[in-house]
């Protein structure tokens, strides 16, 4: 059993694989928005003119300031022009972001650990909470 799985056991019976090695260069929620220079965090890194709270909302709200998200309820479902990220939480306080990549599973940034690539439901328990909402913008390029 490697540290990941005594953390998050879902992941014991869930397919996932290290993407990349440990840093604490950045973490779960600079990984959603695709930022690998630095933490965000409201009391660290956090955008211009987003609002500075731990919130599921405020987190919302910042990805679709800043980076043109739109809430979609829980709808996790891959959409082929759609870049998907979502929000887990236990109450309001969001605790983790994952991003959804081409093929359909996410990708996570562990805290300060390595990158994983994981089922949504493999991290759900009690380190990270549930997942309470998912945000879509239109996939730009090819």
């Amino acid at each position: 059993m490697t540290l990941l799985e005594r953390d998050f056991p879902r992941l014991r019976h869930c397919p996932w694989e290290r993407t990349s090695p440990a840093t604490d260069d950045y973490n779960c929620v600079a990984w959603a928005a695709s930022d690998r220079a630095r933490w965000w965090d409201p009391l660290r890194y956090w955008p211009d003119g987003a609002p500075r709270e731990r919130t599921v909302e405020a987190y919302a709200c910042t990805f679709a300031m800043i980076l043109g998200y739109e809430p979609c309820g829980l709808d996790v479902a891959l959409e082929a022009h759609y870049e998907k990220v979502v929000i887990y939480a236990q109450g309001n306080e969001p605790t983790h972001m994952a991003r959804q990549l081409p093929d359909g599973r996410w990708t996570s940034k562990c805290g300060a650990g390595q990158d994983i690539a994981h089922t949504l439901d493999g991290l759900i328990g009690d380190e990270y909470g549930h997942p309470i909402l998912a945000l879509r913008r239109q996939r730009t390029g090819g």
